[in-house]
């Protein structure tokens, strides 16, 4: 064989030939067999012969054990050659007839097949109602529905939402990751959560009335605490100073708050040094003469108002002028009145304040979760010198270090089925319906406050500007916490709150009493007087069984007690007169 003749080429190629018809002399040629592969070599890599095609040298496919595979009896097949450096492999080609059916036989059925179990296989863990997929879940569900259906629920901080916002919480939204902000995700896939965030966000703005060039908003705070914790982070240095009101006094853990033997009990305390304001222990409202005292001496970067139990206006302009004394950020958690600010039934602190943290349940109806307002654009002229703003800057910079300190800082994705619900809820507090029912709900708790107040109830500061109330137990010799028990095994449902001058926590002095709840299941003033015989059924109650048991066999006087039954009988038919927004029972 001569490789450098002058005609030799380099060649690849696939070309269907017939098959060569065998040979009278079977000792010179061996018929080859329909699997096996043969091997020709190009005439123009060799020298001429007188045959009239290249020679065919057979390959037969060998058995795994070295045998000869034994030759087909098919017909009329063709093969293909394929031409590599002058020499020629062929191999034959199947019947497609043959290749049809036995692909038919052996491949397509196995692959439906296939197909078909994987999605039953996801269909029976991933379609299945909750009521099949997990009955002992279910079951305790259905129960609290009950609870709730049969009860009175007077939790100040607990609403009832409506089936939109349920819906939305249970939607498909919980499949996405999406952590950062709208239009600078860590993820691809966002399109649609983006929409739904920035809808969220605009709609936010619009249900407190303000101007996106001088508000934003970051709607991704898991709860009111984590706003809060997200404000100081992005703020603040660990070590700095900040000023909220004394949690006896009706403030909130999360602005800072150590029990009386020093114990730092939040985040906020923990990482952030933490001095108090107090309410006058006379008056029940806050003393603003030493709170100004003390954040001229204390110097705090951020100054807090809002809580969770104080049954009166906000004096927003005062603490502005304190926070401008001392060249501090005046924030305000308005978690609690929420729903009154969007309603305009009280005095706004978006007018003093330049952050603003708040719930999105309580109030406002909405799913559990945080939100924070913060102020942008061109500072006021006259105001004094903000933290962090720098002394030569006349432009708020709030926006990138609260943005950044909600993510990465301190937390993961936010949670898209209940931004969705959110923006669903802000909706519905846009509306003349919604500005109707807080004004319901205050009117509510005025009727509740005076039915007690004519029974010779001690009310702190006598009364309420809001939707909440605190009565004081501590003339009926009883404590929050076991009022709160009675209150439990008879189906209402309030806490206990310390009160001022209390021995704090540990043992409650009283109960805050809130109206919203109630009033989303459509109890008006009349509702709450009949509401109001019940809670001091309950104290007499509790009074008997504390003076017949004592303090510490007090839980024991509740066995077979028939005055509890017959008070829960009561509630319960009382309660169950009233629908229940979100489902049916």
């Amino acid at each position: 064989m001569d490789l450098t003749h002058p005609q030799s080429t380099l060649s690849l190629g696939f070309s269907p030939s017939p098959q060569p018809s065998p040979r009278h002399n079977n000792n010179h040629r061996t018929q080859i067999a329909d699997d096996s592969i043969s091997l020709q070599l190009d005439s123009s890599l060799r020298e001429p012969t007188p045959l009239s095609c290249p020679p065919i040298i057979p390959l037969q496919l060998l058995e795994s054990n070295g045998a000869v595979s034994p030759p087909h009896r098919h017909h009329h097949h063709h093969n293909d050659e394929i031409r590599l450096l002058g020499h020629c492999v062929k191999r034959r080609r199947p019947d497609p007839e043959t290749t049809t059916t036995t692909t038919t036989s052996s491949s397509s059925s196995p692959s439906r097949s296939s197909i078909e179990s994987r999605r039953n296989s996801v269909r029976a863990w991933g379609g299945a109602p909750l009521h099949a997929a997990d009955p002992e879940i279910f079951g305790i569900m259905q129960k609290e529905k009950q609870r709730q259906f049969k009860g009175i629920e007077l939790i100040a901080s607990e609403n009832f939402v409506c089936r939109a916002v349920m819906e939305a919480l249970g939607s498909h939204l919980t499949n996405k990751y999406s952590e950062g902000m709208p239009g600078a995700r860590y993820y691809g896939g966002n399109q649609h959560i983006d929409d739904i965030e920035n809808l969220c966000c605009d709609r936010a703005l619009a249900a407190f009335g303000l101007e996106p060039e001088n508000w934003g908003v970051n709607v991704q705070p898991y709860s009111c605490t984590s706003a809060n914790f997200a404000v100081y982070t992005g703020l603040l240095l660990p070590g700095d100073r900040i000023m909220g009101l004394d949690t006896p006094s009706g403030g909130n853990t999360s602005h800072g708050y150590y029990t009386p033997n020093g114990r730092k009990v939040s985040g906020a305390s923990i990482f952030f040094e933490s001095l108090p304001y107090k309410v006058n222990p006379q008056t029940g409202y806050i003393d603003f003469d030493k709170l100004e005292e003390r954040a001229l001496d204390f110097r705090p970067k951020i100054l807090i108002c809002g809580g969770s139990s104080y049954p009166r206006e906000w004096d927003y302009a005062r603490f502005r002028q304190v926070a401008d004394r001392c060249g501090a950020v005046l924030m305000c958690d308005m978690a609690q009145i929420s729903g009154l600010v969007a309603a305009k039934e009280c005095v706004n602190p978006f007018d003093y304040c330049d952050i603003v943290t708040s719930t999105t349940h309580k109030s406002l109806r909405g799913p559990r979760g945080g939100i924070i307002f913060y102020r942008k654009g061109l500072k006021p002229r006259k105001r004094g010198m903000l933290l962090s703003q720098g002394d030569e800057s006349d432009q708020y910079d709030f926006e990138e270090k609260i943005n950044f300190a909600v993510f990465p800082s301190l937390q993961g994705g936010p949670h898209n089925n209940h931004i969705a619900a959110l923006a669903i809820a802000l909706k519905q507090v846009a509306t003349p319906e919604y500005k109707a029912y807080m004004q319901q709900v205050k009117k509510n708790t005025q009727a509740l406050a005076s039915a007690l107040l004519r029974r010779k109830c001690r009310l702190v500061t006598g009364g309420t500007d809001n939707h909440l109330i605190l009565w004081d137990l501590r003339p009926l010799g009883l404590t929050g916490k076991n009022y709160e028990k009675v209150c439990e095994m008879c189906h209402i449902t309030l806490n206990k709150i310390a009160i001022f001058g209390d021995n704090g926590a540990i043992t409650p002095g009283g109960v805050r009493i809130g109206t919203p709840a109630m009033t989303s299941r459509g109890c008006l003033e009349s509702d709450f007087e009949t509401m109001a015989e019940f809670l001091l059924r309950a104290a007499q109650i509790a009074s008997t069984v504390q003076r017949e048991h004592g303090k510490k066999g007090f839980l024991k006087g509740f066995q077979g007690n028939k005055d509890i039954v017959d008070l829960r009988t009561r509630v319960e038919s009382f309660a169950t007169q009233f629908a229940m927004p979100g489902f049916d029972v």
